[in-house]
């Protein structure tokens, strides 16, 4: 692709969502991101798009994903804009050149390793026509790619069930090949009835002890800012505590690189400007030995970050940040949050019950020839699934066997 051009097509003139003919034409655009963030009109129109986005997602935002371009590593990343005269919606996305090691290249949308939801911020109510307008653009892009995946969408939101009902009424292909599930906090409860009823008595009771131990030890004090004044020494402090831990022996510490450290600090300072960071601290003495970043964008929020000081793990200081942490149950306009934690995370599996269900899908773009060829791959890719599914049967089998 051609870094310096911006493709754009005109791609309906009905406003599929409302059933009225002859709506202004459908206008969808794939901009280079330097030039996405150099259109002072773009971002005030993404700034107020998500006021009016369907579900909401911080990891496209746009001061997440000006953070995030630090670790952009020099790929392509296109944003794709759609239009009806007004914005209904955008997504960040990068051609690929190999899918589950074969070299084949694909269209994707954007992530890094520290996003944590991909689901594009649509208009509510406009969330066919957004797919229906993207996908026709992208069969007839020049831009090349077999076939278009995605990842990390809600399973059960709007923009993903219109997604499946877009491609079903246009008898397009579309698979979703992966699924996980990560724990979620849903309001409803009273945090100390919460905690009744995820958490054992004998637990609970364990936990008030390694507060009460760690109490003994200095002055233990629970804290909970916006990220205003003092945020730069909020983040060194988060970062020197993360890279102290496991995280810093393996090299995957955000401080262990210039480009993930940056990103946080991008992150933050965004997220801060916008009204939407919360952080949390456990500090003893006035030292931070657990530490919490949260994103508030009601209705929900999402837990992006999180250390503690391994020194005092027979504490538990993550645990009782998070205990604290649920104080969200009770903040005005938030009706849940999402863990971004890995599936079956032991921690957090235990202390919030809901679970959030996220999913991959790979979707047919193209004319008969591409949609072909991507047939066949998604064809060769159940059959591997299945043949693993297989062999992992086979050996539980034996095991039991030899049990």
């Amino acid at each position: 692709m051609d870094a310096g051009r911006a493709v754009s097509k005109v791609v309906s003139g009905h406003d599929y969502s409302s059933g009225h003919a002859m709506s202004p034409a459908i206008n969808v655009e794939l901009l280079p991101i330097a030039t996405a963030f150099a259109d002072t009109r773009l971002q005030a129109e993404w700034d107020a798009l998500v006021d009016h986005a369907s579900e909401p997602n911080p990891f496209v935002e746009r001061w997440y994903v000006k953070a995030a371009l630090h670790v952009a590593e020099g790929a392509d990343v296109r944003l794709a804009v759609v239009r009806d005269g007004r914005l209904l919606g955008l997504m960040p996305l990068v051609w690929q050149k190999g899918y589950a090691g074969v070299p084949v290249v694909h269209v994707q949308n954007w992530l890094n390793h520290n996003a944590f939801l991909g689901t594009p911020l649509v208009r509510q109510g406009f969330e066919q026509l957004f797919w229906r307008s993207l996908l026709n653009s992208l069969d007839q892009a020049t831009t090349g790619g077999l076939f278009l995946h995605l990842t990390g969408l809600q399973i059960s939101g709007p923009v993903t069930r219109s997604l499946l009902k877009t491609c079903l009424e246009g008898q397009r292909q579309c698979a979703q090949v992966h699924l996980e599930e990560r724990a979620l906090l849903e309001r409803g409860l009273s945090p100390e009835a919460y905690l009744a009823a995820t958490l054992r008595g004998k637990k609970r009771k364990e936990l008030r002890r390694q507060q009460n131990r760690l109490a003994e030890l200095g002055r233990l004090e629970f804290e909970r800012a916006e990220g205003g004044e003092g945020l730069d020494n909020w983040i060194d402090e988060f970062l020197a505590l993360e890279r102290r831990g496991w995280k810093g022996i393996n090299g995957s510490a955000l401080d262990c690189a210039d480009s993930t450290r940056d990103l946080f600090r991008g992150a933050l300072h965004g997220a801060a400007s916008d009204g939407k960071l919360e952080l949390l601290a456990l500090r003893l003495d006035g030292r931070a030995i657990a530490m919490l970043v949260n994103f508030l964008t009601p209705p929900g929020a999402f837990s992006f970050k999180t250390a503690f000081d391994e020194d005092y793990a027979r504490f538990s200081p993550g645990v009782l940040l998070q205990i604290y942490n649920l104080a969200l149950l009770e903040r005005e306009g938030i009706l849940w949050c999402d863990s971004c934690a890995a599936q079956d995370h032991p921690m957090i599996d235990s202390i919030w019950s809901g679970r959030r269900a996220i999913g991959r899908y790979s979707v047919a773009i193209g004319g008969p020839v591409r949609r072909a060829a991507f047939a066949a791959l998604l064809f060769a890719e159940k059959a591997k699934g299945r043949l693993r599914q297989i062999n992992a049967e086979k050996a539980h089998k034996a095991n039991e066997m030899s049990l």
